[in-house]
């Protein structure tokens, strides 16, 4: 597996934890810490029945025993799991996922888009952002949250730009800030110019 997002999703993956890695797509996550011994147990699961064929070929392909659902988020799994793996999706669909009864202890989230929310979601449902991390690949920055169930609160500022101490990623937010503030109009300039002066401070506060 040559993704930097997945490998850097890997790294939160603890020796005692049972994944279930949703919306595993063709499984090359779940191939590559079952593979590695990164932790108890891995069980894939997807909502296309077509996606999970192609992962299903992949992990015989490894000679690994990885069991697959087809299943909408959390709704059809049998089997026991205490962390679960959700990337690659969008907010609202993770939001949507999490939207269930029997949530487990430890979550590790990367989202396309809206992190502002997903923070504020997560937190409202009781986890706390232990770590974020940050990872660019394909042209794109990719945030990654290792979550645990318990109370946190998050300053505005944190909800909004997280806790990594990726100055990179900082620098690309002020930049694209500035890029466009002579084409918006004055009072959207002013909100971009105090957004940069917030992340201004925490590329400063990186050492």
């Amino acid at each position: 597996m040559n993704s930097i997002r997945l490998l850097e999703i890997a790294k939160y993956v603890d020796i005692n934890d049972s994944v279930l890695d949703v919306g595993c797509d063709h499984a090359y996550l779940s191939i590559y810490i079952k593979k590695n011994n990164l932790c108890k147990n891995v069980i894939a699961s997807d909502i296309s029945a077509n996606a999970l064929e192609f992962a299903k070929k992949n992990i015989a392909k490894a000679k690994i025993d990885i069991n697959t659902y087809v299943s909408d988020g959390l709704s059809n799994i049998n089997e026991f799991y205490d962390t679960v793996i959700i990337s690659g999706m969008g907010t609202n669909t993770i939001l949507h996922i999490l939207d269930y009864k029997e949530l487990p202890n430890k979550l590790i989230i990367s989202s396309q888009n809206e992190l502002y929310k997903l923070r504020k979601g997560l937190n409202l449902l009781g986890y706390s952002i232990k770590e974020e991390s940050v990872v660019y690949e394909k042209n794109h920055y990719y945030v990654i949250m290792n979550c645990i169930k318990g109370s946190q609160k998050l300053s505005n500022k944190e909800l909004k730009y997280g806790i990594s101490n990726n100055r990179d990623y900082y620098l690309y937010l002020y930049n694209k800030n500035k890029d466009i503030l002579n084409k918006v109009n004055i009072s959207k300039k002013i909100k971009l110019c105090f957004e940069n002066w917030q992340i201004k401070r925490i590329i400063n506060s990186i050492k």
